[in-house]
């Protein structure tokens, strides 16, 4: 059995009104990405695509991948324009590999964990399609396209989805050159939010949820990064 992973760091984070990306904000004077590779570095995954701008490759090698001796990134690849190109170019980057399993994780969601890591590789094991999430705090409602309340759904059946999510290799590889394939040609293709709507949507592939942490959030607002300044003090006590 081999295990890989996909880390995205190729979004700009325009939400974090910062002029430096997300992923290279310093947090705890490291770099959000940082925490991410180390958690996967120090797992049982064999081998790390990192998907960063193709402007940021060199940097990303020298002052992260050298810097803090994260041996098992094999690749630095450029990304796409959307996340499901950046996401594609890492699957094609581990055509060599042939692993059994990937893990597809956001650079900018620093707290996964070794705990988290080994819950995914048991689903993914037992349901060849899993993601990591939580069940919902709060109560969901569904609007309307006039922003009225459609549906409230029940709250124990509503979860929100984090990463990593983890595949079948070569299961997400083929779900993923339908999506790029169907692009091509201008076929209507859903709005691609995670990995797994692909799996859904083009291999009709049911995918089963696996417990993450509510720690394990994305940085995306200039508030996640104060709560994630929280939870690393926390975690050092």
């Amino acid at each position: 059995m081999k295990c890989a992973a996909i880390c995205l760091a190729a979004g700009q984070g325009k939400r974090m009104g910062s002029s430096v990306q997300k992923q290279f904000l310093l947090l705890n004077e490291k770099p959000v990405l940082y925490y991410s590779l180390k958690a996967l570095q120090d797992s049982f995954i064999e081998e790390i695509i990192l998907v960063v701008s193709e402007n940021e490759i060199e940097y990303c090698k020298k002052e992260i991948v050298e810097k803090y001796s994260f041996s098992k990134v094999t690749q630095i690849v450029a990304g796409g324009k959307e996340r499901y190109h950046s996401v594609f170019q890492g699957l094609t980057a581990l055509q060599e590999a042939k692993p059994e399993y990937v893990f597809i994780h956001d650079g900018a969601r620093p707290f996964i964990d070794q705990e988290i890591l080994e819950r995914g590789l048991k689903g993914v094991e037992t349901y060849e399609a899993c993601v990591i999430g939580m069940p919902v705090k709060d109560t969901i409602k569904i609007a309307d396209e006039d922003g009225n309340c459609l549906e409230t759904p029940a709250r124990d059946r509503v979860w929100m989805i984090q990463t990593p999510q983890i595949f079948v290799y070569t299961e997400i590889t083929e779900a993923y050159t339908q999506l790029i394939e169907a692009e091509k040609v201008n076929k209507s293709i859903p709005k691609v939010t995670d990995d797994a709507m692909v799996a859904e949507y083009f291999l009709q592939k049911k995918i089963h949820f696996v417990k993450g942490s509510y720690e394990n959030i994305k940085l995306t607002t200039p508030e996640d990064l104060e709560i994630a300044k929280a939870f690393l003090k926390k975690q050092k006590k």
